[in-house]
């Protein structure tokens, strides 16, 4: 099949060690930190296009070109024939939202998943949700609930964390706020790979396997639904939509374990831990 990856295939056959990166491979001149720069320099600039009107064909552009000047390649074109740069994911859209020329309406919630891989051969992978206009007051506390369940999770990173405890953390938030965790996607490794151990899920009672070590790096990004957790894939294969219609949000970041907790490779600039400014998700 085009567009698999052979060398995840690979990995998911032979290996289940989460791997530790050393600092060579972090602070290189195309290393992991680069990559995840970049791909928080396009997240940023993707998001200040979004707007009443614009189609997520217009943002697929904006992030491919975007990608390109920073000598990067968009990870998601191609990858198992997934046909864009990037996913956009409007409303009841969970995540794998294919870009298209729908145009963005008046009180849209729409998550933009960026992940870009750089010279030296790294993923970084990121995303936020952004509220467009005017949106109403039950969709403004999804996204800030989507919010605070990520942040609920990095507040548990440190080394001898169990990879499995996070998704309680989440659960959690979640639940207090009248919301619901899908079960069905995850956190992942990421460095030379798009995805590799560990898992991370994000519900409750999971059995995700691995302790958190100094210099593992993986993603956090808890999706979170208004109604029941359930989920259905459309027939392009990709697009995961709610089964009640009701909409979801999501917030992710790729971090690194340090020895004193985390650092988010994928920070907005100076905001080393998360800080929720609604000014910045609102278009």
């Amino acid at each position: 099949m085009a567009g698999v990856s052979e060398s995840e295939q690979y990995d998911r056959a032979n290996n289940n060690a989460i791997r530790i990166f050393a600092e060579k491979e972090l602070d290189g001149e195309f290393g992991l930190r680069h990559t995840c720069r970049m791909g928080r320099e396009v997240l940023d600039i993707a998001g200040r296009a979004l707007r009443p009107g614009v189609t997520t064909d217009e943002i697929d552009r904006i992030v491919h070109e975007a990608c390109l000047e920073r000598d990067c390649y968009p990870s998601p074109l191609n990858y198992y024939n997934f046909p864009k740069s990037v996913c956009t994911s409007v409303n009841e859209v969970i995540c794998h939202g294919i870009p298209d020329y729908r145009e963005v309406q008046d009180g849209d919630i729409v998550n933009i998943d960026v992940t870009t891989y750089n010279r030296g051969g790294y993923h970084g992978d990121l995303n936020e949700t952004f509220c467009v206009g005017n949106v109403d007051d039950e969709g403004r506390k999804l996204v800030k609930t989507a919010f605070k369940c990520l942040g609920a999770a990095l507040e548990m990173v440190k080394p001898g964390t169990l990879y499995r405890d996070l998704g309680s953390a989440i659960h959690k938030e979640a639940i207090k706020n009248k919301c619901s965790v899908v079960r069905t996607y995850c956190g992942h490794g990421i460095g030379s790979l798009f995805h590799t151990a560990p898992n991370v899920p994000h519900y409750a009672k999971n059995k995700a396997k691995g302790t958190m070590k100094v210099g593992h790096v993986f993603t956090i990004e808890p999706m979170i639904n208004l109604g029941s957790p359930g989920d259905k894939t459309w027939g392009d294969n990709w697009t995961a939509v709610t089964t009640d219609g009701k909409r979801s949000a999501q917030f992710e970041h790729t971090l690194l374990v340090t020895k004193t907790g985390y650092e988010l490779l994928t920070a907005r600039d100076n905001e080393p831990v998360m800080t929720w400014n609604k000014d910045l998700i609102n278009r």
